[in-house]
């Protein structure tokens, strides 16, 4: 009796077992699977992955490798060429992926689907990244929602509970005769030879088992207060899963079960529940943006901005920004905890978008570029809607007076200076009331905490109120702009 054709299941944005449409679908087939990763450095053009998710990247195919028993097949370059190839080692009919709908992706993937259809291959894929897909929820006239209250209060929850995830297969089959000819995981070259590569990474677990259980810490330990507390980043009451949700390791309808289950047992408050699935909201929001306007990444959503007398920085004023040498200590915390950990407290993205935006004048894509290479969650839907709402340019953006103050944002949402002293330590000597403003400190007090302005710390960037009172004008200019 003649062998069964295996089938390919080509992993992407979803790195498990899990929770998985297309490895079940693959699974149920009951033919041996080849799993299959490739990387593609050359479709996505500007939007080639960054250096920090490059990092992730590599320890998540790691995990996801040791889970399939060391079958995984890495490949590099064009998928096409690369799934034709091993449609030819291993006489494969079937292919199955799952989803993804970043623009490049979309259409990458369509005349994929198309080339191998015409020779006679069945392609199928599925949703496993969203709760619903963004050709879903559409408003009373069929256009895509630009708001996101409306989206998700008339669109997105009417829609109910998602399909339950889906459990990962008992046993897979896995194919034993390996394609050739295939680049080993350190062929990729992800990891730079750098030592920032290591240390930015070492603050994480990463994989589908660590995701699960930094999850389940979270709802057991984080959740309830969360509507308060994830404003405040020296406490960390936030799931810090975006990582794991960019990359597949986790899914939004484990996520949103899980949560439901788990403030079921807890009796956790309702307010922060429904806070934290509208996190997933917003990221839904994120994802229907990108999906129906595909230029959100590189355009302002509201043509007027186009208009916007954005200033052109040197870059040694930009590397302050990207360095956390602003002189504002909340800041310069915030950038460098990115720098140091591939991640960003939520509540410091806004502050340090605002002050690069407002305070500098500065084009938001440029600081969306800078969130890019250094994100490890580095979500093309999620870090173009987010700018555009700190600018003021995106579909549902803060009003273009909303300037923050990085003094009273230090002040309000890092009160005793926890997350000031652990990212910015030559402050860590400064008493409290001068720690949000180490400039109105007398120099007494500077000289007794082994600070000099300028030298060990530096100045301010710009003063706040004349940098708030050039962003207003900026911003009255568009008032009239068609």
């Amino acid at each position: 009796m003649p062998s069964q054709a295996p089938v390919i299941v080509w992993f992407r944005q979803d790195l498990r077992l899990s929770d998985n449409p297309a490895l079940l679908a693959a699974h149920k087939t009951g033919a041996p699977i080849v799993p299959l990763y490739v990387l593609d450095d050359d479709t996505p053009g500007l939007w080639r992955m960054g250096a920090a998710s490059r990092v992730w990247l590599h320890h998540s195919l790691h995990r996801l490798n040791e889970s399939l028993q060391g079958r995984l097949v890495i490949a590099k370059g064009g998928p096409l060429d690369v799934l034709k190839s091993v449609i030819a080692q291993t006489g494969a009919r079937q292919l199955f992926w799952n989803r993804c709908y970043e623009p490049w992706r979309t259409a990458r993937d369509a005349g994929i689907k198309s080339a191998l259809q015409a020779d006679q291959i069945e392609v199928a894929s599925f949703n496993a990244s969203l709760l619903w897909e963004p050709w879903e929820i559409k408003n009373q006239s069929g256009s895509p929602y630009k708001v996101f209250t409306p989206f998700f209060r008339k669109g997105y929850l009417p829609r109910g509970v998602p399909h339950p995830p889906l459990p990962a297969p008992a046993s897979l089959r896995l194919e034993t005769d390996i394609p050739s000819g295939f680049p080993s995981l350190a062929d990729l070259e992800l990891c730079p030879t750098l030592p920032w590569g290591d240390e930015v990474i070492s603050h994480w677990h990463v994989g589908e088992v660590a995701a699960l259980n930094r999850l389940l810490d979270f709802l057991e330990q984080k959740l309830a207060g969360y509507k308060e507390g994830r404003d405040f980043p020296a406490q960390e009451q936030i799931s810090r899963l975006s990582p794991s949700l960019h990359f597949g390791e986790i899914s939004p309808r484990q996520i949103w079960y899980e949560a439901l289950a788990c403030a079921q047992t807890q009796h956790t408050p309702q307010n922060d529940l429904e806070h934290f699935l509208a996190e997933l909201g917003w990221r839904e929001f994120s994802y229907h943006l990108l999906y129906h306007f595909p230029d959100l990444p590189q355009r302002n959503f509201q043509e007027k901005f186009d208009a916007f007398p954005w200033q052109t920085l040197p870059e040694k004023d930009l590397d302050q920004w990207r360095h956390g040498r602003t002189g504002y200590p909340i800041v310069d915390a915030a950038m460098r905890e990115l720098w140091q950990t591939g991640f960003m407290h939520n509540r410091c993205r806004m502050i340090v978008g605002s002050f690069l935006v407002k305070h500098l004048l500065c084009d938001w894509q440029i600081g969306a570029r800078w969130f890019w290479d250094c994100l490890f969650d580095a979500d093309l839907a999620s870090n173009s809607a987010s700018w555009q709402w700190i600018a003021g340019s995106g579909a549902d953006a803060a009003p273009y007076f909303r300037i923050f103050n990085p003094i009273t944002q230090g002040e309000k949402f890092d009160p005793t200076g926890t997350y000031i002293r652990r990212y910015v330590p030559e402050l860590s000597q400064l008493p409290l009331r001068y720690l949000f403003a180490p400039w109105e400190a007398p120099p007494s007090v500077l000289s007794n905490a082994g600070i000099t302005l300028g030298k060990t710390y530096p100045h301010p960037m710009v003063d706040h109120n004349a940098a708030r009172i050039r962003a207003l004008k900026a911003f009255e200019s568009l008032k009239n702009t068609a």
